[in-house]
């Protein structure tokens, strides 16, 4: 009887609990970059989806990685340039990076490189010139935005339609992320952006990370000058940088203490560095027969990311060259000409499972560009690093892990052979490399909430409150001279010249009444005896 009983409860308890979740369901509008940026924004949608959020995602219809589906609803909007288009200039960025590094604000606004940064600036654009979509948007009732901040579009909905905003990014162009957040950020050991500085800098770097700030705030409104004019125009009132990024509600920021330098933070900063981390699965059997024949010397997986198709000729032999001389089996993820001199051991190929095999115990290193993701797979899978960054974040990555004794890191421009070949023998066979590595990967695993759940908590968080208005400081209402405190400053100097002023001039008199007529009754006496 008692059997029965719990039987017949049974379906209900279960339909009581999905009405529970579905209750609390809301709606999502997800505004993705394209590239290696939608690979981890993706899982935290996959996620959201499967919690039972209703999620619209609007993409271009032009794009790398956007096209794949989705198990919601997707709308795309037209574009100005074509797939043809787009390769085109991302190969004279990427082909730009292997003649001369953009480690600046000012060498990104003046490279002939940047026009990639033109198409995804359009983006926007073409999105309101479809006025069927942006009533569509308008009517959905959207409860948040999750955006990538790359192109701004995201930024640009979020005000337009005022709804609250989770930003998903490694971090954003130039100072905007401190600003928007109005975070400190110390100078004099927080380094910028893309100088490749470590948080212990000598005088020479503090004085340039100084130069590289100014420098900042001088060019960097330039370089999205195309942002905040399609931003001015659809809002129909000039719009600055801080306008965009400053009613941000959480930061989701994919990186961590493990891999960053220790730094103020706010509390609506959330780390989730490692979200592209999972269980490494079984190798593909292609793959376990090259580990199997590699022998007791193991192998090394080496890719450039997603994004890096090709590599000059001439630097593309002498990493074959090097390659060659080490004894372990080199998986090389190229799609471009294969080296005429390409070693036996080295094996090319279109694709491999990156984090499957960083995972493979008979893993020795990792050559990578230092990317965000490749960087935690190496952390995840505590495997040595050997780095060549290009662009972007890559170069402070690399920093960080080389101030970490966790791997090498190779100037792309300036290597020879030697040098990678004496990288990859240091990493593979000096222990301290894997003993650091090994006890970073155990720092970053010893969390209380896996960062893909926290992702998905801070998401709901704001769609559930409308926001996080708590979390906002009280120095978004401050104007400059008030945040840095130079009218209380001015105050209470006013005020110590003030009490000076006063003291002087009561002494001064003080000092003529004791002593002014003493000294003229003596000398009205010494004219009269002569």
């Amino acid at each position: 009887m008692a059997c029965a009983g719990w039987t017949g409860l049974l379906p209900l308890s279960v339909c009581l609990l999905l009405t529970c979740g579905f209750a609390e369901a809301g709606k999502l509008l997800v505004v993705p970059m394209d590239g290696s940026h939608w690979f981890t924004m993706r899982s935290v949608v996959e996620k959201l989806i499967l919690r039972g959020h209703e999620v619209v995602v609007v993409m271009p219809e032009v794009s790398w990685q956007l096209v794949r589906s989705l198990n919601c609803t997707v709308k795309t909007y037209s574009t100005s340039y074509t797939l043809e288009d787009l390769d085109r200039e991302f190969m004279v960025f990427a082909n730009a990076h292997w003649t001369a590094p953009l480690r600046s604000a000012f060498s990104l606004l003046t490279s002939s490189s940047n026009g990639i940064f033109d198409l995804f600036f359009s983006n926007c654009r073409n999105l309101f010139k479809d006025k069927k979509l942006v009533e569509y948007l308008k009517e959905s009732s959207f409860d948040a935005v999750f955006l990538d901040p790359f192109d701004g579009c995201g930024l640009i909905l979020a005000k337009y339609f005022s709804l609250p905003s989770v930003v998903f990014a490694r971090g954003t162009f130039c100072h905007y992320l401190e600003e928007g957040a109005q975070c400190p950020a110390p100078l004099s050991y927080i380094p910028r952006g893309l100088l490749g500085f470590s948080d212990a800098m000598t005088f020479k770097e503090r004085v340039w990370n100084h130069i590289t700030h100014l420098e900042e705030h001088l060019f960097c409104p330039y370089f999205l000058k195309n942002v905040l004019e399609i931003a001015s125009e659809i809002l129909q009132t000039p719009v600055t940088e801080y306008d965009l990024y400053s009613h941000t509600s959480i930061w989701l920021l994919r990186t961590d203490f493990v891999l960053d330098y220790p730094k103020p933070v706010m509390p609506n900063m959330v780390f989730i560095g490692g979200i592209n981390c999972h269980q490494g699965k079984p190798v593909p059997m292609e793959f376990e027969a090259y580990i199997n024949a590699s022998g007791e010397h193991g192998i090394v997986v080496f890719s450039l990311g997603s994004m890096v198709a090709e590599i000059p000729e001439k630097k593309a032999m002498a990493i074959a060259d090097a390659l060659g001389k080490i004894p372990q089996t080199v998986l090389w993820r190229y799609t471009g000409t294969p080296p005429s001199n390409l070693a036996n051991n080295t094996i090319l190929v279109k694709w491999l499972p990156q984090n499957d095999l960083l995972g493979h115990p008979m893993t020795r290193a990792f050559i990578t560009h230092a990317g965000s993701h490749g960087i935690y797979e190496g952390i995840c899978n505590g495997v040595p690093m050997v780095m060549m960054p290009l662009f972007g974040d890559q170069m402070d990555n690399a920093k960080r892990m080389e101030t970490k004794g966790a791997g090498v890191t190779l100037n792309v421009l300036e290597m020879t052979s030697e040098d990678l070949e004496n990288a990859l023998k240091a990493v593979i066979n000096d222990k301290s490399y894997k003993e650091n590595i090994m006890h970073l990967s155990s720092l970053h695993k010893d969390r209380p909430v896996e960062p893909l759940d926290l992702a998905v908590f801070w998401v709901e968080f704001v769609m559930r409150h409308k926001g996080a208005p708590h979390l906002r400081p009280a120095a978004h209402d401050l104007t400059w001279y008030q945040y840095h405190s130079l009218d209380v400053i001015g105050f209470l100097l006013a005020i110590v010249l003030t009490v000076a002023f006063i003291a002087f001039k009561c002494c001064a008199y003080g000092y003529r009444k004791c002593f002014g007529k003493k000294g003229r009754v003596k000398k009205a006496h010494k004219s009269k005896t002569h």
